[in-house]
């Protein structure tokens, strides 16, 4: 797989902000934005039939690595495209890109990186992506944008 076949944002996932997504200081708290992020992961994840393989071989992902950088704040109420992709893969890891488009205000509120390994939960260790897995990325990603 070629680099440039990745980072497409194929996912969508269109989230309303909750009143209870709100801290004390009157905006969203910063964990909302990562339990955003973790849907879109999992939307993404279910899209490549990772979740149905950790049933069935205990082989799945398991984050190594978030980071967001906080653009907007955001209040309720609201509604928040996130988008997930793929931007790099390694050996038995892959990297994934995260936005937060706030609807309301119509500007990215939040943007997002993570880093998941393979990991096979029998073994504790990682494994390789293998062909299966690259190939199941590369056809989601050749999507676009949703």
């Amino acid at each position: 797989m070629t680099e440039p076949t990745l980072g497409r944002w194929p996912v969508a996932l269109h989230v309303p902000v909750a009143w209870g997504d709100m801290d004390a200081f009157g905006h969203v708290n910063n964990s909302v934005f990562l339990r955003w992020f973790e849907s879109a992961r999992i939307a993404y994840l279910e899209e490549i039939g990772m979740l149905e393989r950790m049933e069935r071989e205990r082989v799945g992902p398991i984050v190594a690595r978030m980071a967001c950088d906080y653009r907007r704040a955001l209040e309720y109420p609201d509604e928040v495209e996130v988008t997930a992709t793929v931007s790099r893969l390694g050996r038995s890891s892959f990297a994934m890109g995260y936005r937060a488009h706030s609807r309301r205000l119509g500007v990215l509120a939040a943007e997002g990186e993570g880093v998941i390994v393979l990991f096979d939960y029998a073994a504790g260790r990682a494994v390789p992506l293998g062909p299966e897995l690259r190939t199941a990325i590369e056809a989601l990603e050749q999507r676009g944008p949703v």
